[in-house]
């Protein structure tokens, strides 16, 4: 048995192939899940709702039935898709008198240190008037094309949600009992795996194949996703969303799925910083990167180039000379001011616990 007594925030993230059915939604799992979290509720544990399904309620709505890859398309499906898929949640939790709240974020609101925050707070109000705030990410604007802006699925969108709301346990429900460690679908013998501690090359091998027609995820990205959430000190359950009351058992205790252990958790600046995509590097020399690595501020003196556009605040990467990264950092100035300042020998660029890496991580 594992014990989930102490858990008092919970994500949940529901895949596409849960969602779906040959006519659109299943709304009879949607409201299997509804009731599920209604219980939990009552336990006193704040549940946030990561859901996928808005690009296939879009997709089948208008009749596609093959996957759907170009980006317009996806965003078009997704506009369609969504008010669909809300409006089921709306329903199914107004039975039991619960309201909720779409968020739509992309990944540039988790980069930028202000709209995080405000986020942060708008959640954290939304979980203490008792409302079940439902993630999505915002497919109609955000694109594949530009990294830094999208999360790529909603599995890896699920743990940055996880992580930088300080949750204790996130749950990941796909069509799958958990990680095996090889495909059960297709080799005799396959062993569900229990309890991951951490997750390393070898535990990556074991994530094979791709997610359904519409979907984006697999099992790879729901292993990236613990592997954010447990570098946040969250733990995460991969587990099948086709068990009979899979929510309630998993925080009952019983050993369902796969469960990933977190790890210590880091300060949220520091996690801030670690899961927030660089706009910008700086190159140091070999008396900076020293310095750097034995937890000292970085001064102008030590910077030899400036790559990128970035403003102040944005995260950037530092390099030593050989190109090797030593850690990413809030900066204090923009790319412009920090040009000028180049030569200067006492101004500080950032401070050790403005940074992550190096001696940091």
């Amino acid at each position: 048995m594992r014990d989930f007594s102490a858990v008092r925030k919970l994500v949940v993230k529901v895949g596409t192939n849960l969602l779906s059915s040959k006519d659109g939604i299943d709304e009879k799992r949607i409201e299997s899940f509804v009731r599920q979290i209604f219980r939990i509720k009552e336990r006193g544990v704040q549940v946030l709702l990561v859901s996928s399904g808005a690009v296939g309620m879009g997709a089948k709505k208008m009749g596609h039935v093959t996957p759907v890859v170009h980006t317009p398309l996806r965003q078009a499906y997704a506009a369609i898709g969504m008010p669909l898929l809300m409006s089921t949640y709306e329903r199914e939790f107004g039975k039991y008198d619960l309201i909720t709240a779409q968020v739509l974020i992309t990944r540039s609101v988790l980069n930028n240190r202000k709209s995080y925050i405000n986020l942060r707070s708008s959640v954290a109000t939304l979980l203490a008037l008792g409302v079940v705030p439902i993630f999505n990410e915002n497919d109609v604007v955000s694109t594949a094309e530009i990294e830094s802006n999208n999360f790529g699925d909603n599995d890896r969108l699920s743990a940055f949600v996880a992580s930088k709301i300080d949750a204790d346990l996130l749950v990941l429900l796909t069509d799958i009992d958990g990680l095996y460690d090889k495909n059960p679908k297709k080799e005799e013998g396959a062993r569900l795996i229990d309890e991951i501690s951490d997750i390393d090359e070898g535990v990556m091998s074991y994530a094979r194949g791709k997610g359904s027609a519409f979907s984006t995820g697999g099992m790879k990205t729901k292993l990236i996703a613990a592997k954010i959430a447990q570098e946040g000190g969250c733990g995460t359950v991969i587990a099948s969303g086709y068990e009979e009351d899979v929510l309630i058992k998993i925080l009952d205790g019983e050993n369902i799925g796969t469960y990933i252990k977190p790890h210590e958790r880091l300060s949220q600046k520091a996690r801030w910083i670690r899961n927030t995509s660089a706009v910008g590097t700086l190159v140091v020399d070999d008396g900076a990167s020293r310095a750097l690595l034995m937890h000292s501020s970085l001064l102008t003196g030590g910077i030899k180039e400036i790559k990128g556009i970035f403003a102040k605040g944005d995260v950037v990467k530092v390099e030593d000379l050989r190109g090797k990264e030593l850690m990413k950092a809030i900066t204090k100035y923009d790319s412009t001011e920090l040009e000028s300042l180049i030569g200067e020998k006492n101004v500080i660029v950032f401070r050790p616990e403005d940074s992550y890496g190096g001696e940091n991580a």
